[in-house]
Order: C-alpha cells, then sequence, then structure tokens
C-alpha cells in the first residue's frame, strides 16, 4: 500500500518510516525540506505541497496527518478537502480533542471522504518498539487500512498473552484497537494521556520521598531493582531508572513541568460526566504548581517526559498545546 505523511517530526517521520520497512510505499510532505529529503534519502517520494502530495499518490489515497492540533491542523484539512476525491482517506494522528474529531469525521462524509482519528501512543520510540493506536472512524475503512495499521503496532510478542481473549478481536493483542465512531479515538488518547498524568505523579513523589528518606537510599539502584519482578514495573520505570543511572539528582532539568493538553481536556470531560477523578486532576493541578515551584519529584516528571517523548522543560511558561508529531505549517509539538 501507499500512504501519504503530512508533517515529518518526531513522530510523524517515523511513522512513515516504519511502514516503508514493512514493504509499503511513501510519499513525505514538510514544510522543512530537510526532513523531506531525510525521507527521501531512506527511499520516500518527496512532495514540494499538499497538492503534489496528492498527485502522487493513486486513488483512493490514504494520506496521515502528524500535526499540532489546532489551527494548523484545520488548516490542512480545509486544503485537502479540495484536492481529494471520493473515497480517499484522511487520516489525523495527532492529540486532537476529541469533539473536534466528530465534527471533522461528519465534514468528510459530507464530501465523500473518510476520516480516522487515531490516537497514536509511543513518542520517540515508536519506529524501534512500534506505536499503539487507538482508532475512531468507520469500521470497513479500519479492515481495508490493516496491512498499514498492522506495519506500526507492536505486535503479541511484545507483552504476555491475556487469558479470556480466545474469541475475541485479534488486533487489541497486536498493539491496536478500533474504538469506535469518529471521535472515539481520540477520546480513548485523551483519557490514556491523563492516565499517564496519575501514574509519572505517583512515580516522581515516591522518588521523592525516597530523597528525603533517614537513609541514604540509591535511587538508581533501587529503579533499577524496581524493573524486574515489581507491580509498579513499567516503560515509565524504565526511564526513569535510566535517568537516574546517568544523573542521579537529575540536575539537567529545572522542575518546570508542561502540560501538553490532554490532561486538562481528561478532567474537563470528567466534569461533564460527573465522574470523579481525583488522581488524574491532582495529577494535572500539580504540573501548574510545579511552575511556580518546582521539587525533585518535578525533576523526575521532566526526565520522564523527555526519555518518552523528547519533550524539553519550557524556559518561560507557555500555553498547553495538544500535540502532533509534525510540522508542515508550525513547528512540530510533543506527542505521547
Amino acid at each position: 500500500m501507499q500512504l501519504g505523511m503530512v508533517g515529518l517530526g518526531r513522530m510523524g517521520g517515523n511513522i512513515l518510516r516504519r511502514v516503508m520497512l514493512a514493504g509499503h510505499q511513501g510519499v513525505a510532505f514538510d514544510r522543512d525540506a530537510a526532513a523531506v529529503a531525510a525521507l527521501v534519502a531512506e527511499g520516500a517520494t518527496g512532495a514540494s505541497s499538499l497538492a503534489a502530495l496528492v498527485a502522487l499518490l493513486p486513488a483512493p489515497r490514504v494520506i496521515w496527518l502528524m500535526l499540532p492540533a489546532g489551527e494548523i491542523t484545520e488548516a490542512c484539512l480545509a486544503e485537502l478537502h479540495g484536492l481529494l476525491s471520493p473515497g480517499d482517506v484522511i487520516i489525523e494522528g495527532g492529540n486532537s480533542f476529541w469533539k473536534d474529531s466528530r465534527r471533522r469525521g461528519a465534514e468528510a462524509a459530507a464530501r465523500g471522504l473518510h476520516y480516522l482519528d487515531i490516537g497514536t501512543s509511543g513518542g520517540v520510540w515508536g519506529l524501534k518498539r512500534g506505536y499503539c493506536l487507538m482508532i475512531g472512524g468507520d469500521a470497513g475503512v479500519v479492515a481495508r487500512l490493516n496491512p498499514l495499521l498492522a506495519a506500526l503496532v507492536p505486535g503479541p510478542g511484545s507483552a504476555l498473552p491475556t487469558d479470556g481473549r480466545a474469541a475475541r478481536d485479534a488486533r487489541p493483542a497486536q498493539g491496536y484497537v478500533h474504538c469506535g465512531p469518529n471521535g472515539a479515538g481520540h477520546y480513548a488518547k485523551m483519557v490514556h494521556n491523563g492516565i499517564e498524568y496519575g501514574m509519572m505523579q505517583a512515580m516522581a513523589e515516591g522518588l521523592d520521598l525516597m530523597r528525603s528518606a533517614p537513609f541514604e537510599l540509591d535511587l538508581p539502584d533501587i529503579t533499577e531493582a524496581w524493573r524486574r519482578g515489581s507491580v509498579v514495573s513499567s516503560w515509565l520505570l524504565d526511564l526513569t531508572a535510566q535517568a537516574l543511572a546517568f544523573d542521579p539528582d537529575l540536575t539537567e532539568y529545572s522542575g518546570r513541568v508542561s502540560d501538553s493538553g490532554e490532561g486538562r481536556w481528561t478532567v474537563d470531560a470528567a466534569v461533564e460526566q460527573a465522574v470523579p477523578v481525583p488522581v488524574l486532576a491532582a495529577a494535572l493541578f500539580a504540573r501548574f504548581r510545579s511552575r511556580q515551584e518546582a521539587s525533585f519529584a518535578d525533576k523526575a516528571l521532566s526526565a520522564m517526559r523527555k526519555g518518552f517523548g523528547g519533550h524539553l522543560e519550557p524556559k518561560v511558561d507557555t500555553r498547553p498545546q495538544a500535540a502532533g508529531g509534525g510540522s508542515a505549517a508550525l513547528p512540530s509539538a510533543p506527542q505521547t
């Protein structure tokens, strides 16, 4: 199959690389000519504009957007709507607000186009580890794109089998799930990132407590031991142990922790649906507090965010941006 990618930032470029490594053909567009040239050197076809990208792809086309949420994505979709033909598929893989994705699906359908909102987790490690995909949209379109989607996910060997799943959909055990209609994929990714906030905050607070213990606790050694056989073992712990091994005091970090938007949306959704989420809300508020007075726990959060997503601490306070991984018209925003 052929895939057109718009936005070749930290995630978009590697998504295209991974499908190409599986034998699919890639067409690449980004406002950064160097990013396009890098993919061309690896076998992709380069495009100089959205119109050129569309012209290079045979119908029915599949075009994946990996851009910052908001105006840049809206503008790109509006331009594509005037270029594509009925039956073409637009995939929106950035961290867009789920209500926007539901609306965009209806707008695409009115033009005879298909739209999939695919919440994409895997960060800067996705090329090597694979991506977890949470998909919203028409089930038939999802099934038709299975060869591309299957090329992106980690596969069954990335986790132990779950008892009782023999009669269920096999795709979740590969690392991708059809969540429902348009909006459902980005809703699941929103909650995923809210949970991520809570898990990171709990780990960071525990490290801060151990650092203040009445003992000389070796945090690099303790976190390394926890990676094996512990109920708190996880990829986040792996990244934390690695950061502590290189710098036990995390002196590289100031502890100013950004929030990329999905945590706020998660708490907003909880209020709308009257669902109590005290841990997720507290984790979000802790990030706000870190911009006033940072602690070792905040440095640990910054280390984890850099580890999985390449997120750098802001030099000054910034407004939250929900993220995609590309830079077709604006600078890349962080993604997890």
